[in-house]
């Protein structure tokens, strides 16, 4: 009997232990990520790793699209949205030990707005010009205010992943459920349980229940989902539809988890400085130029023949899955490669034998890069390739690994054109920030401007500064219908398609919970856990 009360206590303290031992979750992303600092991401690589490690204020839950409190227990915004303040948990510490307080909080703000830092999340909060200040209450307690509102204020926090102000490891101290714990370049990161991590589960045991993520960087999808189909990683965030059709027959996990927010465009090299002909400057800059190529892509095609009607035509910046700030008034841009033609017409273009040209007498021809091994891009591209080639465009299709795209689009600027896609975090249009302004690093096709290059770009600067700084979302979505207005009728980004949420996830991962939102497949990872 003795023997018998011995092992069921033993068994019995061994209950939490297994269920915090969740084993070692292992998936892939398409690329070394260009930083660990969270206020510098702009890649989704760079994305991953900050969502998993990164602590933030409040957390937007990707299943109830609703705010959440997070290392901020409440929070109060007054002053016409200039002014917020958070009251913080207490008794949290940074994973390497350090002890989280409101000067940290403080600290973030100071480095994200400091303008030496070129922060892109950071851009989000620029509603106008001016000092952001911080005041510290209290450990717990911190005031934030803004030189003008900011709208949409409290679900921009859900991308501020807080510094340590006073950890010697920097930004490697964090306060989400990972930390950085191995980094072998170009091969795999390691992050593993952050021992000091503040969440429970609702009876009370510590979160993450996982042990480790690994994250294998894998640019071919090909690969990835022949080591998903045996075992060798436990899901794919984001499926390219003719894989998932393969899996599907297969009868691998995969899930269609409904039409995304996330948008594919291809756009045209603006940079001034771009090693490219002057001559093509001057195409891609015309508007009418932009028009007729848009016009002469047939959009449904691609979703009917590239995504196995696992996509819709796009119709532009925001996704008909945004329900409140899509602007419903947007159509589709015909496909009209007549009309098209007309356009060219217009600014000169002509037609000899079958070839386009300009009024230079300049062949029409141009080259469009996009990530080696995406296979819906790479056909995107193909049929694009086809489309123009009936208005006398010649087209080539240039595929690069994924480091040498991001580089010649971010750094050289040595490309002409570029399929590419837009994730999108959260809903609100604050968080396009750093796209649509004009001085913005990720303004695509011309970033980083001194002041803007076009009047339709100045009109956009002014009405995002606009809906940034009004506190009623209605007026908000006024300016923003607007900003997608001029975006349709300029078209700088040509849309294609709004994909669906593709994702594969393993029968052994249990609580993942697939949303329309990144990172889909695995927003919830402190709740995770793996079937032994």
């Amino acid at each position: 009997m003795k023997r018998l009360l011995w092992t069921l206590v033993l068994l019995l303290l061994a209950v939490p232990l297994l269920a915090q031992s969740g084993g070692e979750l292992r998936f892939c992303i398409y690329s070394e990520p260009k930083t660990f600092h969270p206020l510098l991401v702009e890649d989704v690589s760079s994305e991953t790793v900050r969502y998993l490690t990164a602590g933030v204020l409040v957390r937007l839950n990707r299943a109830t699209q609703k705010v959440e409190p997070a290392l901020a227990t409440s929070w109060k915004v007054s002053d016409n949205g200039k002014r917020i303040r958070f009251t913080l948990l207490k008794d949290v510490r940074f994973s390497d030990g350090t002890p989280f307080s409101a000067a940290d909080v403080a600290y973030t703000m100071q480095q994200m707005m400091d303008p030496a830092l070129h922060s892109t999340t950071g851009d989000a909060f620029r509603s106008s010009s001016g000092q952001v200040t911080t005041r510290v209450v209290s450990p717990t307690e911190i005031e934030i205010v803004f030189p003008a509102a900011v709208a949409g204020l409290v679900e921009l926090f859900d991308t501020v992943g807080i510094l340590s102000a006073k950890s010697p490891q920097k930004e490697m101290a964090v306060l989400g459920p990972f930390y950085v714990a191995e980094h072998k370049a170009g091969s795999y990161i390691l992050l593993k349980r952050n021992p000091n991590y503040w969440k429970k589960d609702a009876s009370g045991r510590q979160l993450p229940y996982l042990d480790s993520v690994r994250l294998d960087i894998q640019q071919n999808d090909e690969i990835q989902a022949l080591r998903y189909s045996r075992g060798e990683i436990h899901l794919i965030n984001k499926l390219p539809p003719g894989i998932f059709e393969k899996l599907s027959q297969q009868s691998a996990p995969v899930q269609d988890a409904g039409i995304s927010t996330d948008t594919e465009q291809l756009w045209f090299n603006q940079v001034s400085a771009a090693p490219i002909p002057d001559y093509k400057r001057v195409w891609f800059a015309s508007t009418n130029f932009r028009r007729a190529v848009s016009e002469a892509i047939n959009r449904a095609d691609l979703a009917r023949i590239v995504f196995h009607q696992h996509a819709s035509p796009a119709v532009g910046v925001v996704s008909p899955a945004n329900k409140f700030w899509f602007n419903s008034k947007l159509k589709v841009h015909p496909f009209d490669p007549a009309s098209a033609l007309r356009r060219l017409q217009q600014d000169g273009f002509h037609m000899e034998n079958a070839v386009l040209r300009d009024k230079a007498g300049n062949e029409v021809e141009f080259s469009i890069i996009s990530r080696a091994g995406d296979e819906a891009r790479q056909q995107m591209a193909t049929m694009i390739q086809s489309d123009l080639k009936s208005i006398g465009i010649k087209v080539n299709v240039v595929p690069l690994d994924f480091s040498s795209l991001i580089d010649r689009i971010t750094s050289t600027f040595n490309y002409e054109a570029c399929i590419l896609g837009l994730t999108k975090v959260t809903l609100d249009p604050n968080a396009q920030m750093n796209v649509w302004l004009s001085s913005a690093d990720t303004h695509q096709w011309n970033p980083s401007q001194k002041s803007p290059a076009t009047t339709w770009e100045a009109e956009i600067d002014r009405l995002m500064r606009a809906q940034a700084s009004a506190v009623d979302d209605h007026t908000r979505k006024q300016y923003w219908d607007r900003v997608q207005e001029i975006a349709w009728e300029q078209e700088p980004f040509i849309y294609l398609v709004n994909k669906h949420t593709l994702v594969a996830i393993a029968s052994s991962v249990k609580n993942a919970q697939p949303s329309a939102l990144f990172p889909q497949a695995f927003w919830n990872a402190e709740q995770i856990s793996l079937k032994h």
